[in-house]
């Protein structure tokens, strides 16, 4: 037995019984909840409601791939926007330049991201803190500035992808709900991805790294390569979510795909829903998208950043009284519940005994 598998079965062990201790009923309710997700355009025949549905789907996504090297990591990157500005590029030029199908256009932007990835991650993993989170700000920033002026990326113009070829082949709808369930299923396959990271030798590596780095170096722990395996798969998801969008929107600019905003709603919605947990990001998506949407059907053009002021609160609020998310909130809730119920029955016990 290696120490990875060692590894595995000591955490698995010490974690089993806060983790499995109800693990059926978790499984039903996860499979009714993706039952209803199934059925949300059959249900929803709104166009602009469906929009709506694909909007958090998407943000979720992007929180899901940003929570593996932000969460598990724990490796905070400000510049996450350059992978998924480089998915949409790369799909889009593959599909409209070369004819290539969307789909292999899509995996081929991931895999080049995760491999611009390992260069980033090989000069900024030098910086620790604050300082990795600056260095890759700039890294964005320089390839926003890039695209900006590259001609054949179509400058700060863009680019079109044409509507001449619709279906699944080349990824264009005139409906929603093809979107909706393309969003839905890359979601899922980045939550499957997360939870075998999390329940694998490389989920404990990464929290050890985020939590203990001296403590894992000493037990022969290569950081360096582990930061850039998390930052690498990172990233390949969230170019795959840039991908999707370019594929929703039909049209990519600069502004739209390399927006440094962007990135700072991809840990948004990770902190406020649990950074380091399997489904915060999906709570926090949904939460950030409906304060973004609300606000912009509130206040149109004439609230524009009204969003931002109500993150900036809520990030206030849930640095001094929840640092650990809404999930952290929620498990809190529960476990101060379970205690005050056995409580009540020790209570109970005690005066039978006293009675008797």
């Amino acid at each position: 037995m290696n120490i990875q598998d060692k590894t595995v079965i000591s955490a698995q062990e010490l974690l089993a019984p806060d983790s499995h201790g109800n693990s059926s009923v978790k499984y039903i309710l996860l499979a009714l909840c993706v039952l209803a997700a199934l059925l949300v355009p059959v249900v929803v025949k709104d166009p602009s409601h469906q929009n709506l549905a694909i909007l958090i789907l998407m943000a979720a996504q992007l929180g899901v791939a940003w929570n593996i090297v932000g969460g598990y990591a724990g490796q905070v990157s400000l510049g996450h926007v350059a992978f998924y500005g480089l998915g949409a590029y790369t799909s889009t030029l593959l599909l409209t330049q070369f004819g290539l199908n969307a789909w292999v256009a899509m995996i081929c932007g991931g895999v080049l991201a995760a491999a611009i990835s390992l260069i980033i991650g090989w000069s900024c993993f030098r910086l620790n803190g604050h300082y990795f989170g600056m260095a890759t700000i700039a890294v964005a920033e320089i390839i926003q500035i890039i695209f900006t002026n590259w001609e054949y990326a179509g400058a700060a113009v863009g680019l079109t992808i044409p509507m001449d070829q619709q279906g699944w082949g080349s990824m264009i709808f005139t409906d929603k709900a093809p979107y909706y369930y393309i969003a839905l299923g890359l979601l899922l396959v980045t939550l499957a991805v997360n939870y075998w990271i999390e329940h694998s030798y490389l989920g404990y590596y990464f929290r050890a790294i985020k939590d203990e780095p001296d403590a894992a170096r000493s037990l022969g722990i290569n950081l360096s390569r582990y930061k850039q395996i998390a930052f690498a798969v990172s990233s390949f998801f969230t170019a795959i979510g840039g991908s999707l969008y370019a594929q929703k929107e039909l049209y990519i600019d600069p502004g739209s795909v390399l927006h440094t905003g962007l990135s700072i709603k991809m840990a948004l919605v990770s902190i406020l829903g649990g950074v380091g947990t399997l489904l915060g990001p999906v709570i926090g998506a949904g939460v950030l998208t409906f304060i973004e949407e609300g606000t912009r059907a509130l206040f149109g053009g004439s609230g524009r950043g009204t969003d931002l002021v109500i993150y900036a609160a809520l990030i206030v609020v849930i640095a001094v009284y929840y640092p650990t998310g809404v999930m952290g909130w929620v498990k809190q809730f529960f476990a101060r519940r379970k205690a005050v119920k056995a409580q009540k029955e020790q209570d109970v016990q005690e005066a039978k005994r006293e009675a008797a």
